[in-house]
């Protein structure tokens, strides 16, 4: 979730006072027992409580078989945060940093919102990197949504119609994409992306590379759908309804929108002992979370007008980066207790602030930032290595 999309987002949630979309949510009683595609293994509830290593591995089967890509080696997993038009320096910093050849293969992504829509191409590693640069720097608003008619909006479920998103994300994120995805899932390596169960009010952690190789008839445009979903921010975009079944067959529904909602990053449920898991699979050596936070994790002042607009829409957007900061930090806290180090990066507080913005998704503010975040891994000082002996300085400018 981004902070300039806010603005439309308040208009919505003036105007979008009823609904007209017919559904079957599912009750209380039945959330956990439903099931996607026929299963119960595609997705976790992100704050889910009492995991253990042993009884997830146990799911997997042999692990020689089902890892064989990544055990007895290194391991480097990237998180991708949300932030909307903003992931052009994530981007841009992928592509750079392909270019240095310093670029690791990615033993588990992911991402949320916007770094939802990065982590795929992230994950299949630098020849996918011409497809993140069509993405964030071609793409603007036109490509992505249109804005209902006024008078829809009265019993509507969003501001805009994403059709064009939903063209967009099947142009990038076609069968041979991801039948590319469902092979690296039988090498052992992971592709994961955030939603927000919206009846719940909780964050749902869904493995594309699972489903991808489910083999279920519909797991590619159910696999589509979920990052239009990671990506909805309530009251602009649609939600998406995710299809389940109850345990008599009974057909319901799930509303699920950004998962930036309930987080702007995440990579393992809290209480998960990692480190055990590095154990069963006989990491090596030390592993590197790379963390790219794609926003600024420092406050740029500006004087607020005293209307409503401005003023819930700086209170918005100043609970979004302090929710990104929080997570950072949460992460800093497993890693270290988890013998992982992690290696952060976020947009300077300074960066392309010379370019004047004329709409959501400004195509040449993208591109400025896309080309910033290329530059920058090109550079070499890119990364910020974070642990406790750093805490109190994650708004230093770097």
């Amino acid at each position: 979730m981004g902070t300039r999309p806010i603005l439309l987002l308040l208009t919505a949630l003036v105007l979008c006072g009823c609904g007209s979309v017919e559904r079957q949510p599912v009750p209380e009683s039945m959330q956990d027992s439903v099931t996607v595609l026929g299963r119960q293994d595609l997705r976790e509830w992100g704050d889910h409580v009492g995991v253990t290593p042993t009884d997830t591995m146990q799911k997997y089967g042999e692990l020689e078989t089902v890892f064989p890509a990544i055990m007895h080696r290194e391991h480097h997993y990237l998180v991708l945060s949300g932030g909307a038009e903003d992931g052009a320096y994530g981007a841009g910093l992928l592509t750079g940093w392909s270019a240095t050849g310093t670029r690791p293969e990615f033993t588990m992504v992911t991402g949320i919102s916007t770094g939802a829509l990065i982590a795929p191409f992230a994950f299949l590693g630098p020849e996918y990197d011409s497809v993140l640069e069509t993405i964030y720097t071609t793409l603007g608003s036109k490509d992505l949504y249109t804005q209902r008619n006024w008078l829809s909006l009265f019993n509507a479920d969003a501001l805009a119609d994403t059709s064009p998103f939903e063209e967009s994300i099947a142009r990038f994120m076609n069968d041979q994409t991801l039948d590319a995805i469902a092979a690296e899932y039988h090498r052992g390596r992971q592709l994961f992306i955030g939603t927000t169960n919206l009846d719940a009010g909780r964050p749902v952690i869904w493995n594309v590379t699972r489903i991808a190789a489910s083999g279920h008839p519909d797991a590619y445009p159910f696999i589509r759908s979920l990052f239009r979903a990671s990506a909805a921010l309530p009251g602009l975009f649609p939600p998406v309804y995710v299809p389940v079944r109850g345990p008599e067959g009974q057909v319901m529904d799930e509303m699920h929108v950004d998962g930036g909602v309930t987080a702007q990053l995440f990579f393992a449920p809290s209480d998960m002992d990692w480190s055990e898991v590095m154990r069963l699979l006989d990491v090596k050596g030390k592993p590197t979370l790379y963390l790219i936070r794609n926003s600024r994790v420092e406050s740029r002042y500006q004087a607020i007008d005293p209307n409503l607009k401005s003023i819930a829409g700086r209170t918005i957007g100043t609970l979004i980066r302090t929710q990104g900061v929080g997570d950072i930090y949460r992460l800093m806290f497993l890693a270290e207790r988890d013998q992982i180090q992690i290696k952060a990066t976020w947009i300077p507080v300074n960066a392309v602030n010379d370019i004047t913005i004329d709409e959501v998704f400004d195509t040449d503010y993208m591109q400025a930032l896309y080309q910033f975040g290329q530059e920058r891994a090109l550079s070499g000082k890119v990364w910020f290595v974070v642990g406790s002996e750093f805490v109190g300085e994650l708004d230093v400018d770097r």
